[in-house]
């Protein structure tokens, strides 16, 4: 049976420590309160635990208070701004279009950003464009673009929440309805045996299980070392910890965080998009039966 239509791929990413090295509030907006990373996350750490709250929120609700206090913009525009100063890992600026390009006679590759980190500094990136969709935490702003409150939180475990709604098209995060509907595999935009994530600790532990049990894939990246230097001891035990992920039946393969062309993680994303094809058109022609 002839192939009609490309087969649909999702790449779903986590953000920080997956795509850029460390947070990414400590490259501009951390630095420009005048606090050091250390500080700024040891304080969210103990805020979170005197008023039994959410980590994502105490950060967010920390850097409001820190802005208005040093007088900081935080606004729309003052977050993209600071989006700007991510410290990307190779190859990441070249890799969607990359991707894209592969087999792409017979797949079409849609990428995803589910992330803890904040919507409008991942926007404000270099590669804020190169996805359908960003699913991230985020404020809801005044008419002069200025953050009033928070309006998506996203943890470890709502994040599987996001899977389903790319498996059902729902690029919102509002409609809980559409979401809670009965809609049988056939008819969902992308099965999750069509997904491959992309995360690097344990935040991604629920999402990366999920897709497990569902029949799609899962990477567990760790940071290579930059070039003329040695490993770091922070990058040493992301390492660590990734690798027992992998032991753990937590993800189903690990990679450095190197996303340049031939390198592992490319060669693991492809074999697994050549897989996929594989197994679309071995059902089509079971079909065609």
């Amino acid at each position: 049976m002839s192939r009609k239509k490309k087969t649909r791929v999702a790449i779903c990413y986590d953000y920080d420590g997956t795509l850029i090295r460390g947070n990414m509030q400590e490259n501009s907006f951390i630095p420009e309160i005048g606090m050091g990373k250390e500080a700024f996350w040891r304080e969210v750490k103990n805020h979170a635990k005197e008023h039994d709250m959410d980590e994502v929120l105490a950060y967010m609700q920390l850097m409001l208070k820190k802005s208005k206090e040093k007088n900081k913009p935080f606004n729309q525009n003052a977050l993209k701004k600071h989006g700007e100063s991510a410290d990307f890992f190779p190859g990441v600026k070249e890799w969607f279009d990359c991707i894209n390009q592969y087999k792409k006679d017979k797949v079409s590759v849609e990428h995803y950003i589910i992330s803890s980190g904040l919507d409008e500094m991942i926007k404000g990136s270099i590669i804020g464009r190169k996805f359908k969709h960003i699913f991230a935490s985020g404020f809801m702003y005044d008419a002069n673009g200025a953050a009033e409150f928070p309006a998506r939180s996203i943890n470890y475990t709502t994040k599987v929440q996001y899977l389903f709604r790319i498996n059902k098209g729902i690029d919102n995060s509002w409609d809980n309805s559409e979401i809670n509907k009965f809609k049988p595999e056939k008819y969902r935009a992308i099965p999750f045996s069509q997904m491959i994530y992309i995360g690097d600790g344990d935040s991604d532990i629920p999402a990366m299980k999920m897709l497990n049990y569902k029949g799609g894939y899962s990477i567990a990246v760790f940071p290579p070392k930059k070039e003329g230097e040695r490993r770091k001891t922070d990058e040493m035990k992301k390492q660590k910890n990734v690798e027992k992920l992998k032991r753990d039946n937590r993800c189903q393969f690990i990679a450095e965080a190197d996303y340049t062309k031939d390198k592992p993680i490319y060669k693991i994303v492809t074999g697994l998009i050549d897989r996929i094809i594989n197994e679309q058109d071995h059902s089509m022609n079971l079909e065609a039966k």
